[in-house]
């Protein structure tokens, strides 16, 4: 659907531990709940490359290592919530770094607020409550009572643009600020396909049947572990009904008369912007 973009890992290689040759200075991604400690360095944040939180004068509640990119290590780590930052730096909810920062540097930050949260709740086993040890050789935790192993935890979600004559769908969930408007989404549930997980959140949130479904791109979305899933559809029949609540309203939209849409950040606004591409 559209031209894929290069992969990180071109350029980043993940590892649990850093090598001897890679100890030292790199790049930090310091997080005080979901906001990155970043320089004010004018009129673009910049991120600290330095050995820790610690020459900050920043006691770090955890910290993991996340692998290098471009032979320059990678780290995260977690602060109190009471931290503040230090002189001439400041914390910035890691959504507004989007278009700030390098992109595979901002998705790095995703990957290392995931994991941090993943870090901070699974300290216990889930079977039979022992602390948990890292595996050491990949990214898990294993029981050393049990044998229970623990991986990151991923919600996958699927995302949906749907295509009627020259109008796409738009809906207003209960949730969004700002009169905004965005794409049908739901989270998979056990044992259903991507696809019909599509068909069932457009059924269930506005009562209208798709077909022709096909795949357009992925995003992780680090708030806290999903992973979206962008496909497009087109409509085949049925009439419009919300429920008030979750989805308080949907219509079809022309381009020359689209509500407020969702941010560039978003996969959303990528499949709109593509759609306003492809029609122009």
């Amino acid at each position: 659907m559209r031209k894929p973009k290069e992969s990180i890992y071109k350029r980043y290689q993940p590892a649990m531990a850093p090598a001897e040759q890679e100890e030292g200075i790199g790049y930090w991604f310091i997080f005080r709940g979901s906001e990155l400690l970043v320089h004010e360095n004018g009129e673009q944040p910049a991120l600290p490359v330095t050995s820790g939180p610690e020459p900050y004068g920043l006691q770090p509640v955890r910290s993991l290592y996340l692998g290098s990119i471009e032979q320059a290590s990678c780290y995260t780590a977690e602060l109190d919530t009471d931290a503040e930052a230090p002189s001439g730096m400041t914390f910035l909810p890691l959504f507004a770094l989007y278009d700030q920062i390098d992109e595979d540097l901002f998705h790095l930050a995703g990957r290392g607020l995931q994991m941090l949260a993943w870090d901070a709740t699974h300290q216990f086993c889930g079977r039979c409550g022992t602390p948990l040890d890292h595996a050491g050789h990949e990214r898990s935790k294993v029981c050393p009572n049990c044998g229970l192993s623990h991986y990151p935890r991923l919600a996958p979600a699927v995302i949906t643009l749907i295509l009627k004559d020259d109008q796409l769908l738009l809906a207003r969930a209960g949730h969004f600020k700002n009169n905004m408007y965005g794409l049908i989404a739901g989270f998979v549930e056990p044992g259903e396909t991507l696809e019909d997980c599509v068909q069932r959140e457009t059924m269930e949130e506005i009562g209208i049947k798709i077909g022709n479904i096909r795949y357009f791109d992925s995003q992780p979305w680090p708030f806290p572990h999903s992973l979206m899933v962008g496909f497009i559809a087109d409509y085949e029949s049925g009439e419009i009904q919300v429920d008030g609540e979750e989805i308080v309203h949907a219509d079809w939209f022309g381009l020359d008369n689209l509500p407020n849409i969702p941010p560039r950040i978003s996969i959303a606004r990528k499949m709109i912007d593509w759609y306003i591409e492809q029609h122009s």
